[in-house]
């Protein structure tokens, strides 16, 4: 099966570069055309209609969330190729979706297509990019759903609903306020990091938690979080520190 694929970037020599690097590393993958900006990008995706989308974010004018945003139905793939940018990149972690740094990494840059190749064969449909529109929509007082996914289909979660986080080898156990448990394969590093700024606490290696849910700081055992729920949470010395300072700014902010 051979998969269609358009470049949209406003600089021509990363589109060159990216062609280059996709014909030696990816022979499965057709390319059938390119655009310089979100505006030809748009004209370009309804005229050719592919199967996968390699999207610069920061283009001048219409931006790459913009141009998406523009579409009456996105039904291929994206993945983002950009330079770092804090808003764009945690959007696109929230919605599971896959992104290539500048300079380009030829491993990475086959990972990602090959995990696209697979959801265009299996005609998944798209609904990451669906969140991360309503995510980049979301007023800030307000709480984003995170894309969390599983072997067996993908959970869109409210994180006001994730009570707890923790870690199992190379997985990570999301505890929900109505009981279920969701099991994701990525680290609890990368979800801490992902959470911090929406008062997600580590306290232990295995440990992430929402502020939200914890009742009180238990002294027992070097320290315990005791949440609402009634579950204890252990913390390890090297974050009990952290853990007492994020506290003390969750009741003085």
């Amino acid at each position: 099966m051979s998969i269609r694929y358009i470049l949209i970037d406003d600089e021509l020599n990363n589109i060159e570069n990216l062609s280059f690097m996709l014909t030696q590393n990816c022979p499965s993958l057709e390319r059938v055309g390119s655009a310089g900006s979100g505006e030809e990008g748009r004209r370009l995706i309804q005229n050719t209609q592919p199967d996968l989308v390699f999207l610069d974010i920061q283009m001048p004018g219409v931006n790459g969330f913009d141009m998406l945003r523009s579409l009456a139905s996105v039904n291929f793939e994206v993945i983002f190729v950009t330079a770092y940018d804090q808003y764009g990149i945690q959007a696109i972690k929230f919605s599971a979706l896959d992104y290539l740094l500048k300079p380009i990494d030829v491993e990475d840059l086959k990972k990602a297509v090959n995990k696209a190749i697979q959801k265009i064969e299996a005609k998944q449909q798209n609904t990451n990019i669906s969140n991360l529109l309503k995510y980049l929509q979301t007023p800030k007082q307000e709480s984003p759903r995170i894309a969390l996914p599983t072997l067996q289909e993908t959970h869109y979660v409210k994180l006001e609903d994730i009570v707890r986080c923790e870690a199992s080898d190379n997985y990570t156990a999301f505890f929900l306020s109505g009981g279920d448990k969701i099991l994701v394969s990525r680290t609890l590093k990368e979800y801490a990091d992902l959470l911090k700024p929406h008062h997600f606490i580590r306290t232990h290696q295995s440990h992430l938690v929402n502020s939200k849910f914890i009742k009180s700081l238990l002294k027992e055992d070097g320290g315990n979080l005791l949440l609402l729920d009634k579950t204890r949470v252990p913390i390890s010395r090297q974050y009990l520190d952290p853990v007492k300072k994020s506290l003390n700014n969750i009741i003085h902010p």
